[in-house]
């Protein structure tokens, strides 16, 4: 399969692209400290039967980090598909990635003709004591004893947790992480959200929603995938058997077919 790779000028950023396949665009949103190396197991399925786009996003991966000017990932993702002459896609996100998918189909309704939503956030959501208490400790760590240390912490993170049970995709994190700058861990990301937040306005998202989650998963992220699935207008759920926050790295077979029954329906 030809995979064709660039880097892509935006909104004062670079960001690094692979495309594969043809028909219709679909788009592959990756999760925090992650990048595009964790929709291996989606990105050349897919591609036999859609055109995917998968890319790092500023401050990820190969893409250029952020400055000290503000922007915002659904912004960078509009300005990615006209780069690539795409009026409109399909949008897979997982985690964070689901947020930023979730404020494009807010901001751009006509760009996005569907959206799937692998245990995703959603900006205004009201995190957990826990959670929040762990991400301040990390970052202290991390000004303390250097990004090392606080991306070893960041990965026993309940969210990696059942995922490390398979060793194969444990190394594959893992080596995600090694890759990772840690530069969101030592910086105030100026990185914006959608205002009012996702969470006032997911009843005015009017693009199918499917959205996959692991009964695994953390409770907070468990809370949200109930969330969209009440609020959310088109949107049906895949809860996932014994796979935690990583579902489509956990259980990709599982993910696959949910993606290509949904996406086939339409």
């Amino acid at each position: 399969m030809d995979i064709h790779r660039r880097f892509v000028e935006t909104n004062e950023a670079q960001l690094y692209v692979e495309t594969a396949g043809s028909g219709f665009p679909l788009v592959l949103v990756h999760g925090f400290s992650l990048d595009t190396r964790m929709w291996d197991d989606q990105f050349e399925y897919l591609a036999q039967h859609y055109h995917v786009i998968r890319y790092d996003m500023r401050g990820f991966g190969q893409s250029s980090l952020p400055t000290q000017n503000s922007y915002s990932h659904s912004e960078d993702l509009r300005t990615l598909l006209n780069h690539l002459g795409v009026e409109a896609a399909s949008l897979v996100g997982l985690s964070m990635g689901g947020a930023v998918a979730v404020d494009c189909a807010l901001t751009y309704p006509d760009t996005v003709r569907a959206l799937i939503l692998i245990d995703s956030g959603f900006s205004g959501f009201s995190w957990s004591p826990e959670h929040s208490a762990l991400m301040g400790a990390i970052r202290q760590q991390a000004s303390q004893d250097g990004t090392q240390a606080a991306k070893e912490t960041w990965l026993a993170h309940p969210f990696f947790a059942q995922a490390f049970r398979q060793p194969m995709v444990a190394a594959r994190l893992r080596q995600n992480m090694v890759d990772y700058s840690g530069w969101h861990f030592v910086h105030a990301d100026p990185a914006r959200f959608i205002e009012p937040y996702a969470i006032h306005r997911l009843s005015q998202i009017t693009a199918p929603t499917l959205i996959i989650v692991g009964d695994n998963d953390v409770p907070d992220l468990l809370a949200m995938s109930d969330i969209l699935a009440q609020q959310v207008q088109y949107a049906q759920k895949v809860i996932v058997a014994g796979a935690g926050h990583m579902a489509n790295m956990e259980a990709p077979d599982q993910v696959n077919e949910a993606i290509l029954h949904f996406l086939r329906a339409l």
